[in-house]
This record gives C-alpha cells, sequence and structure tokens, in this order.
C-alpha cells in the first residue's frame, strides 16, 4: 500500500503543468486560490474576492461571448491558469493598459499555497510574455508588504517604476473641507473635444519614464458611443454616478487641474476620486479637494478614496496637512520589451573571430573594369544651317574616347601621315 501510494505521488509530480485560457469549468478552482490569496491578508480583501467571484460567475457568458470579437470589453476578463492533472495551482489576469495596446497590466496572480509559487508563478508570466506579443511593455502593482509577490516579478524582470499611496478621507473632514468655496474660475466639464489639453496634462504631470511605459495617446482620453453606453450600464447597475471637470488657463490655452470622481448612491462603498495636478500649478490641490467635497455632500456620508503618486510630492503634503489617512502603499513596476527579446533570441559574440569578419566584407568576385568617362564633354555649337557646306571640304572628326577604340584610332592616324 505504501509502495503504491509512493507512486502515485511520483507519477503526479512527474505530469507536466499545463497552461491554457479560462474556462467555465475553472470557476470553483478560481474561487479556492482567491481565498487562499486574500484571506492571509485582510478581511476586506477577502470579502472583495467572494463579491468578484460572484459577479464573474453571473457575468462569465456573456463576458467569454465578448471576447470573441473586437470590442471595448474584449479583456475584462482574460486569463491564463495553470493546470497539473485535475488541480489548479495558479491563475493569472491580464488586461491592456492602453488603447493602441503596447503597454499590458498584470491585474493579479494567484498561486495555490501548497505548490512552488516561485516556479508556477514564473510559468505563468512568462506564457503571457510570450502569448501576446503586441505587448511592448508590462506593468503591475504589488503592495510593499508583499515580500513573495515582490520576490517573484524582481525574478522575472520586472523593476520599479514609482511609488503610490492609497488615502482615505473620512465624511467628518470632508465636510469641513465643502465649507470652503473652492476658487476656480475656468472649471469646464469634459468632453471628447477636450482630450488633447488632457493628454498635455498627463503628460506634465509625470516623469518621462514613466511618460514612455504608459505610453498613452490622444485616443486614450476619447469615450465611443459603445464605451458611453457601457459606462451608463454600469452606473445604472452599480448604482453609481461619475463626475469630471477641469482647470482651463486661457493665457497658455492648456488644461492645468483634473479630477474624476465615482460616487455610490447606495451608501455602502466608498466614494473613489482621481486627481491630476499640472506641476506649476500646485496650488490647485486644496482647491480642487476642495470641489471634490462639495460634490460628495450630496451623495450620502461615505470616505472619500484617492491615490497620490511619489512624483507628485506636493500632492502628498496637503493630504497628510490635512489629517488624510493612509490606507495601503504600493509598488508600481515595468518590465520592458527588452528582457524578451534577450530571452528568446540570445546570441553569444564569444565565437566571432576579426578574420571571418572581414572576410565577409571582400567581394564575391573580381570586378571587371568598364569604360569611365572622366573628360565632361563638349558643349555643341548650333549649327545654322541657313549656310550648306561644300560636301568636297568637309572634315569628320572622331574622338576615341573608350579604351578598347583607342589601339584603332593611333593606327588611322598613322597611315594618315605616311599618305601625305
Amino acid at each position: 500500500m505504501a509502495a503504491r501510494m509512493k507512486m502515485s505521488s511520483l507519477l503526479t509530480r512527474n505530469l507536466n503543468i499545463l497552461i491554457r485560457q479560462v474556462q467555465y469549468r475553472d470557476l470553483d478552482g478560481i474561487e479556492r486560490l482567491a481565498q487562499d490569496s486574500f484571506a492571509a491578508k485582510t478581511q476586506k480583501g477577502a470579502e472583495f474576492a467572494m463579491r468578484q467571484m460572484q459577479w464573474l460567475r453571473r457575468w462569465y457568458g456573456l463576458l467569454k461571448f465578448l471576447s470573441w470579437f473586437p470590442n471595448p470589453l474584449k479583456y475584462i476578463f482574460f486569463g491564463y491558469v495553470a493546470e497539473q492533472g485535475r488541480m489548479l495551482l495558479g491563475m493569472i489576469q491580464v488586461s491592456p493598459f492602453n488603447r493602441t495596446r503596447s503597454t499590458w497590466r498584470v491585474d493579479r496572480v494567484m498561486l495555490d499555497r501548497t505548490a512552488d509559487k516561485q516556479g508556477i508563478g514564473s510559468q505563468l508570466l512568462r506564457y503571457c510574455f510570450e502569448s501576446i506579443l503586441e505587448a511592448r511593455t508590462w506593468i503591475l502593482e504589488v503592495n510593499v508588504n508583499d515580500t513573495e509577490a515582490l520576490a517573484l516579478f524582481r525574478h522575472n524582470g520586472f523593476q520599479r517604476l514609482a511609488e503610490m499611496t492609497y488615502w482615505e478621507i473620512q465624511p467628518q473632514l470632508l465636510a469641513e473641507l465643502a465649507q470652503a468655496q473652492p476658487d476656480l474660475p475656468n472649471l469646464l466639464p469634459v468632453s471628447n473635444a477636450d482630450a488633447q489639453l488632457l493628454y498635455q496634462l498627463d503628460t506634465a504631470s509625470m516623469p518621462p519614464l514613466v511618460r514612455q511605459v504608459f505610453d498613452r495617446q490622444t485616443q486614450d482620453f476619447k469615450t465611443s458611443l459603445f464605451g458611453a453606453l457601457i459606462d451608463a450600464a454600469k452606473q445604472w447597475m452599480t448604482k453609481t454616478e461619475v463626475v469630471s471637470g477641469y482647470v482651463f488657463e486661457p493665457q497658455r490655452k492648456a488644461a492645468i487641474g483634473y479630477f474624476q470622481i465615482s460616487l455610490d448612491r447606495k451608501g455602502e462603498e466608498a466614494h473613489i476620486a482621481t486627481l491630476t495636478v499640472h506641476p506649476a500649478y500646485t496650488w490647485l490641490y486644496p482647491e480642487l479637494l476642495t470641489q471634490l467635497a462639495r460634490i460628495a455632500q450630496d451623495f450620502p456620508q461615505q470616505p472619500l478614496q484617492l491615490v497620490s503618486a511619489d512624483y507628485q510630492p506636493e500632492g502628498e503634503e496637503y493630504l497628510e496637512q490635512i489629517g488624510a489617512t493612509r490606507v495601503e502603499h504600493t509598488l508600481i513596476m515595468s518590465r520592458s520589451v527588452w528582457h524578451k527579446v534577450r530571452e528568446s533570441k540570445f546570441v553569444s559574440l564569444e565565437g566571432i573571430q576579426l578574420p571571418e569578419v572581414l572576410q565577409g566584407l571582400q567581394p564575391a568576385r573580381k570586378p571587371i573594369p568598364g569604360g569611365m568617362l572622366w573628360v565632361p564633354p563638349r558643349q555643341q555649337t548650333p549649327v545654322d544651317r541657313s549656310i550648306q557646306p561644300n560636301p568636297s571640304k568637309e572634315t569628320i572628326n572622331f574622338s576615341c574616347k573608350n579604351s578598347h577604340l583607342e589601339t584603332s584610332c593611333q593606327s588611322e592616324s598613322a597611315d594618315a601621315q605616311k599618305q601625305e
């Protein structure tokens, strides 16, 4: 009996790990992985994972149908699972980060606690790198205290890009901020006509390296008709309302500040806001936060959550000054396409010798000399056709310019001298 159990364990260990796309029969295993991944962190994270799994079970058929043809919701749930036998060992979910799909985002990686996390996680990541060829850059966001995830991502070529801090402003503090009157004379609503202004603001608000990795274009700030309908349906189903606006500078004809806030009308979830300010107009932080607080007063009292980056220190200083609470500290990491090129096509230069390189530069055969004209041709004078020359006194001179006619020309001139 012991020998049989040992033989079965060896067989399961030797089975190859199969990586494939997510199917409906994998939902039970994915739910188990989600509980194992989030339960060890916080109770709030476990509750969020359970709600997300319920949503996925309800809409999986529609999401699978939308993944068959191009549309804005094609990659709303796109991922792969690692399977050994009939057991799921891990799952990865990815999605395009920008409209051109040059940058992709690793949304989450869930691994079984009993499996080799470094090995299974690396296989899932590298399978995505090799399968999604249009991705030139990969990014992800991970908690700074998650040492296992940091080790996994660093092992697969991800490097630090920026640090993000998540803040939460309590309803009492929002009520105090709403008592002031914001000084925003040129506050305008957002439309597709303002996409170029918002793109310029987004470009100016981040360092060059982050800008290159994100690779956002003007079309990323536009909303198509289908996308607007999807957003309206999503807001109706989730009982939320989205309000956005930007501050216009008439002298420079540029946008200097932008905000977007998602408000929960049910009073169950926190309000979520996004804030972008031009580095030369940091005085807009108090004004825009006051505007957000005034908007939130018309909805159920809930905390306001927003995020700040380490390359915007003025915003973090103001949030800390007014008494906002730090909720989470994360790290954005990126992986360039050069890692993929180096891994897939490795070329060694150790065996290349200098004579072999020079021999490759030599011509395949000896060049054949040909006639070349080094003397510029004479300009022919126009002939006056009104005067008819005498045929008896006409002389014709042949110029011998080619090398193969030179001998015959010399012999003809010698014969002419003997006759004289």
